[in-house]
């Protein structure tokens, strides 16, 4: 099997990878976390019943692990850090589903790993987001860093791979992409 063609299926697994990863730290944070603190005596749900029912929706709670991080549940209606909140969800599904098959028919293409492994943690985590708003109507959002009483907005591990995954590919973009260049055209 060539090389390229072993980046790309590693990006396009990732993309799953990232989503079950992101799924399974919403279930439990979410149910073992904070349902505790939000509904006391409810009955937490295993990862099968609760990917198969729809689970309580948890209200505003938090609970501190760090002095400066906690568990804070935010129910996110709009794009990154709560941008463009809107009622309906279906905007903003079509939109990441759309911009997933842009960056799906990149990653089909691409031939680097500094292209393929970014590709793939920004339509994981937009996917993974997607699944919440299907579900919910909103994204689940719960890491809580703050300083001196200001607080970064939360956020979820679909939230970082998009945002670690767009900076790589800026990096790759400015820094990478033209030494890449360089060197083909010097060999």
């Amino acid at each position: 099997m060539q090389n390229s063609n072993v980046k790309r299926i590693i990006g396009f697994g990732l993309i799953l990878d990232i989503i079950i990863l992101d799924q399974l730290t919403k279930w439990w944070v979410l149910e073992y976390v904070l349902k505790p603190v939000a509904a006391p005596g409810a009955q937490s749900l295993g990862p099968i019943e609760w990917i198969t029912t729809m689970p309580l929706r948890l209200p505003n709670v938090s609970v501190e692990v760090l002095p400066f991080f906690n568990m804070t549940m935010v129910w996110n209606q709009g794009v990154s850090f709560g941008l463009f909140q809107s009622g309906d969800p279906m905007p903003l599904i079509v939109m990441a589903c759309i911009i997933s098959i842009f960056f799906g028919v990149w990653l089909a293409r691409t031939d680097t790993w500094a292209q393929a492994i970014p590709l793939g943690m920004i339509i994981g985590g937009a996917l993974g987001n997607v699944v919440d708003r299907l579900r919910f109507g909103a994204v689940a959002d719960f890491l809580d860093f703050h300083i001196a009483g200001w607080h970064y907005p939360a956020f979820n591990i679909a939230d970082s791979c998009i945002t670690l995954g767009i900076a790589f590919l800026i990096f790759d973009g400015i820094v990478l992409e033209p030494k890449r260049k360089r060197i083909n055209i010097t060999v």
